[in-house]
């Protein structure tokens, strides 16, 4: 069990995360900057529930915070706006099968090698979350589809590992995400 110190840690990456969530639907730049901390916060909380993959992860968000900073910033004004665009079938197939394949992989490693709980779930969801990031960054259109399944999934894993507050969080994720998705779909069709 957490202690209060570390329940108030989890309450202000919750409300950082949830914030990033919500300026990202609008597509306002300053997710990057609420999505960096949230994740540093989450850095250490991940490794101290033995979610080792999640922990990484955590370290490819503060990047790619810098990464999709860096990717909405260049493209600003009216005329350079990064547009919201789709992927090909053959893209997403390629994708998925990358995912899973990964975790696999890296399921089975940290089933062998670490103490780490649910391997192949950690390792499912991390691998999943790194391509929907990226999708992010680059405002693909499907991101909110990858997301809305790796968060389904991460409610089990959070809640699993009694980290009850990011349970909670990745469950409105899933109505955040139903909006998200209606949100740049209304812009993708007017493009």
């Amino acid at each position: 069990m957490y202690s209060n110190a570390l329940l108030g840690l989890e309450l202000i990456a919750v409300l950082l995360a949830v914030l990033y969530l919500l300026l990202a639907v609008r597509q306002d730049i300053r997710c990057w900057i609420a999505g960096i901390i949230s994740s540093l916060i989450y850095l250490f909380l991940m490794y101290q529930a033995n979610l080792y993959m999640e922990s990484v992860l955590q370290i490819f968000y503060v990047f790619m915070g810098i990464y999709g900073w860096s990717q909405w910033n260049l493209n600003t004004g009216k005329d350079k706006a990064l547009k919201v665009s789709t992927w090909s079938l053959r893209r997403h197939v390629i994708v998925i099968f990358s995912i899973l394949g990964f975790s696999f992989l890296v399921g089975n490693l940290l089933e062998a090698y670490t103490n780490a709980a649910l391997p192949f779930f950690d390792s499912l969801t991390t691998f999943g979350a790194l391509f929907a990031t990226y999708m992010v960054a680059k405002k693909k259109l499907e991101n909110w589809i990858y997301w809305f399944v790796i968060d389904s999934i991460s409610v089990f894993l959070f809640f699993e590992r009694e980290l009850y507050l990011t349970a909670l969080l990745f469950c409105l994720y899933l109505i955040i995400i139903i909006f998200g998705f209606r949100s740049w779909f209304a812009e993708y069709r007017l493009q």
